[in-house]
């Protein structure tokens, strides 16, 4: 019973912290923070083992900070002309590239070169792969009025899941120049999602904008790039109960904002790049070492320097371009990999499993040691279990809360296990030193305590007293009455004893109908007040039998105090003994 009822209480108690974890807001916070740095460690672990290779068709334009230095030198100005734009995408077509996208926007015209931003527009005319991008805010409309943008740019999303894109619901655009917008669709929006480290793990597949959906600019090159390679026209996205975007043959897992979790290739640098400044070179049939084919490429243009703040904070680096964010996206559609992160239900599941294996592990195994040993090795199996699901199976399983309900469950059961054995010590000290029918102590008992109470008298120069008492005629009782009676007078006697003495005086079974009370810091008189008090209580109670009879009872008591009657335990006990003896030859039920 008493093992049921610890067990209901660390369920009780169990229950309890698991539900204040999971109901209190800013711890939930500081967890989620701690996931999210084990995604980043299990990204950088397999980029380290080199299990995950980038696309080398993904290339990237970048305007660095050498390209910078030279655009300045030779243009006189930033932003550069559009001309030039349009004269690097006429290089790069005729080496029939698959896609070229601007991680740029072309924010108003340029007045003192319209001519050249008109070349640019023809240029997105005369090319149905040049893809460029724009962004939306919320600033107010006393700085800005929020823009009606063109139908084509929005696309259908038959939404069926609970996301309802709030953290990607905008008031306002910062469009880019109007022929653009009206000239080509092939414009999509550079809007990310940052958790809330600051870290970019995850991007927004699509973004809201007066009650319509705008495409994430890597969303509509996956969309050229499947209708290009494997010929898969999609004309809408539709999102499922559970979470899934279809693109085409592809499902996309989104979060709870409405972000697809990126998979990562690597730090910043890893996709091939090509300083700009070598690019308008060759396109200017200048002198350069640019020597790359960019036959089938996906090309994007975007900013590396520093100076032109286009730096992101990601798994693999404090310091990684915007540009390379957007190449990381198109590559996780081209490779099907985007992350899938299991729901709160199945963490839930997947804790209080963990939870219960290791629980019972610690109640079962009765070393301390080896039960911790096995513990933490349940835990690490389920830590290699995570990266592994996560570099096969692109599945993010949580780390901390099955953590924190391990240690829970860890912590209790051994507060249980602890609480158990304690009783158990217990009644098995008390079997090693009670007599078991009259529930006193034992005689081995008796003897420990005399030593120590010698020891202890003998250190702090005190008295302890000894009564030896019997019971009268208990033979002949026997013979009258039976045996189950004489049981019966012994518990009663005993029980007497036990209620006419003080909580720190010992009561033993000395033997037989022998029994005794060590009294410590006890003279002789009080002693012997002591024992005259009990004997005249036992004299005056009637005691049943066990036939229902009742019977009155006498004792003798004979009684020694240290130092007195001995300065060691024998001799205590011998006089307390002769004393006994004596008060029976005088007649019995009296002290000696």
């Amino acid at each position: 019973m008493f093992k049921k009822i610890l067990y209901l209480l660390a369920l009780i108690l169990f229950a309890g912290f698991a539900w204040l974890i999971l109901k209190n807001t800013d711890l939930n916070a500081f967890i989620n923070v701690v996931e999210n740095r084990t995604f980043d460690l299990r990204q950088n672990i397999m980029i380290n083992e080199g299990v995950k290779k980038h696309n080398n068709d993904i290339v990237i334009i970048a305007i660095d900070d050498a390209s910078y230095e030279y655009i300045l030198d030779n243009y006189g100005e930033w932003p550069l002309p559009r001309d030039i734009y349009a004269k690097l995408v006429e290089y790069l077509e005729a080496q029939n590239p698959q896609i070229i996208a601007f991680d740029l926007m072309f924010v108003k015209s340029m007045k003192s070169n319209y001519k050249a931003d008109i070349q640019l527009v023809n240029t997105f005319k005369k090319y149905d792969n040049v893809f460029t991008s724009m962004n939306f805010d919320n600033q107010p409309e006393e700085l800005r009025i929020p823009p009606t943008l063109p139908e084509k740019l929005a696309i259908d999303l038959n939404n069926n899941s609970k996301i309802n894109f709030s953290d990607h619901t905008y008031t306002n655009c910062r469009t880019i120049l109007s022929d653009i917008l009206n000239t080509t669709s092939n414009i999509g929006i550079i809007n990310v999602s940052r958790s809330d480290d600051g870290v970019l793990r995850k991007m927004p597949v699509v973004v809201k904008y007066k009650d319509k959906f705008y495409p994430q600019l890597a969303t509509k090159v996956g969309i050229k790039y499947l209708k290009d390679k494997e010929n898969q026209t999609i004309n809408s996205l539709s999102l499922s109960e559970k979470s899934i975007l279809s693109l085409g043959n592809r499902n996309i897992f989104l979060d709870k904002d409405g972000s697809a979790i990126l998979n990562w290739y690597g730090p910043a640098g890893t996709y091939t790049y090509i300083p700009m400044y070598q690019l308008i070179k060759a396109a200017n049939n200048e002198k350069t070492t640019l020597n790359y084919n960019f036959n089938n490429k996906i090309i994007y243009f975007g900013t590396t320097a520093s100076s032109l703040f286009d730096i992101k904070t990601v798994p693999t680096g404090k310091v990684y371009p915007g540009v390379e964010v957007q190449a990381t996206y198109v590559n996780n559609i081209i490779d099907n990999n985007f992350i899938k992160k299991v729901n709160k239900a199945t963490t839930l599941v997947i804790s209080i499993i963990l939870a219960v294996v290791i629980a019972t592990l610690v109640m079962r195994l009765n070393s301390a040691f080896i039960a911790s040993i096995s513990s933490l090795s349940i835990y690490f199996i389920y830590l290699l279990i995570s990266y592994y699901t996560m570099r096969f199976y692109d599945l993010w399983l949580e780390l901390i809360y099955p953590l924190i309900f391990s240690i829970l469950a860890f912590t209790l059961a051994f507060i249980v296990k602890y609480l158990i054995k304690s009783r158990d010590f217990e009644a098995q000290y008390k079997l090693a030193t009670t007599d078991g029918l009259t529930e006193l102590y034992n005689h081995r008992y008796f003897q420990e305590q005399m030593k120590m109470q010698i020891e202890q008298s003998k250190r702090y120069e005190n008295n302890f007293s000894l009564i030896i008492i019997d019971i009268d005629f208990f033979k002949k009782f026997n013979d009258s009455f039976g045996h189950q009676s004489g049981d019966a007078v012994l518990r009663q006697v005993a029980f007497t004893l036990k209620k006419n003495v003080r909580a720190t005086d010992i009561v033993c079974r000395y033997g037989g109908e022998e029994m005794s009370i060590i009294l410590p810091n006890t003279g002789k008189d009080e002693a012997k007040s002591t024992a005259e008090k009990i004997c005249k209580r036992v004299a005056e109670k009637p005691f049943k039998l066990a036939n229902g009879k009742e019977s009155n009872v006498t004792i003798s008591l004979g009684v020694a105090t240290y130092p007195y009657d001995g300065e060691n335990s024998e001799t205590i006990i011998e006089a307390a003994d002769k004393r006994l003896y004596k008060a029976k030859n005088n007649g019995r039920n009296q002290v000696g």
